[in-house]
């Protein structure tokens, strides 16, 4: 198993410069490190091949992260939207090629988060990003790019809230390159049972996200049951990414967006984030190898 943390544990802006971050996670004992791909669509190529060449010379590995906002939806019933969404796709695609990307999650299925003001067609929507999911699987497959079905709680979501509905989502889709993403942080809002999740995603599951109840980076005594856990992965043969994608600051459009309205770094400065996640990663391959 390879371990990650999301770079956005330390900014309260979406937008940063990805570079510095390649030697921080090394330095504390990662192995990849996710980047927000929405980003790179306004970087340079010239940026993007320095991001990759860096993280390369490192021996980090990039994974990427996207929540498509409402006008970029595949699932919409507005052609012009899912032509829209298809358009940043393939733009996306191209930038993740030159930064060396080859995996995105997030809830690529629809948008994110969702404006629950609007009428809900969960039949409709997921007929329809079923069948376009598999165009842009075949689009991704192009540029040698796996998509991950995250999997959200229903606060965020409502196409796929649980592993079963991935599950059934990614079987219909039938893409070699579309796999289940699982986020510890939404089955602990959805699932039953953390092992029975895991264990139904089998050899389906392609990425997997970390954090406590809080959003905090795994530590030993919290509430996440990380043992069983790692367990499950272990009895799947789960070799694939370990990333954790904590927030605990509030502040800017990261705040906001995942409704961070209290302190939960208690004022840690950058070292001490830096101390927690390093902390945070130790533990995990103690505990899971």
């Amino acid at each position: 198993m390879k371990y990650g943390i999301y770079y956005a544990y330390w900014e309260q802006e979406w937008t940063a410069d990805f570079i510095p971050y390649v030697k921080k996670v090394k330095d504390l004992g990662f192995d990849i490190l996710e980047i927000g791909c929405h980003n790179i669509l306004s970087m340079d190529d010239e940026y993007l091949t320095k991001l990759k060449n860096t993280a390369e010379e490192s021996g980090i590995r990039l994974t990427g992260g996207y929540g498509p906002d409402k006008a970029h939806d595949i699932a919409s019933s507005d052609a012009s939207v899912v032509k829209a969404a298809f358009d940043k796709y393939e733009a996306m695609f191209k930038k993740m090629k030159t930064t060396g990307v080859k995996k995105i999650g997030g809830g690529l299925y629809s948008y994110w988060p969702v404006d629950y003001t609007q009428p809900i067609d969960k039949p409709g929507d997921l007929k329809r990003s079923i069948a376009n999911m598999r165009d842009l699987a075949d689009m991704a497959a192009g540029y040698d790019i796996t998509l991950g079905m995250e999997v959200l709680n229903r606060f965020e979501g409502y196409l796929l809230n649980t592993c079963a509905e991935a599950l059934d989502f990614v079987t219909k889709v039938d893409k070699p390159n579309v796999k289940i993403m699982l986020d510890v942080f939404h089955m602990n809002i959805e699932e039953d049972s953390f092992t029975e999740a895991i264990k139904l995603a089998g050899d389906k599951l392609g990425h997997f996200h970390l954090g406590e109840p809080n959003r905090r980076p795994p530590f030993a005594g919290g509430r996440m049951p990380w043992r069983e856990i790692g367990d499950a992965l272990h009895a799947i043969n789960y070799t694939g990414d370990a990333v954790m994608e904590p927030f605990v600051r509030m502040g800017g459009t990261v705040g906001t967006d995942i409704r961070v309205w209290r302190d939960i770094s208690n004022g840690a400065t950058d070292k001490q984030l830096d101390e927690d996640a390093a902390k945070s990663v130790k533990f995990l391959r103690e505990l899971w190898g």
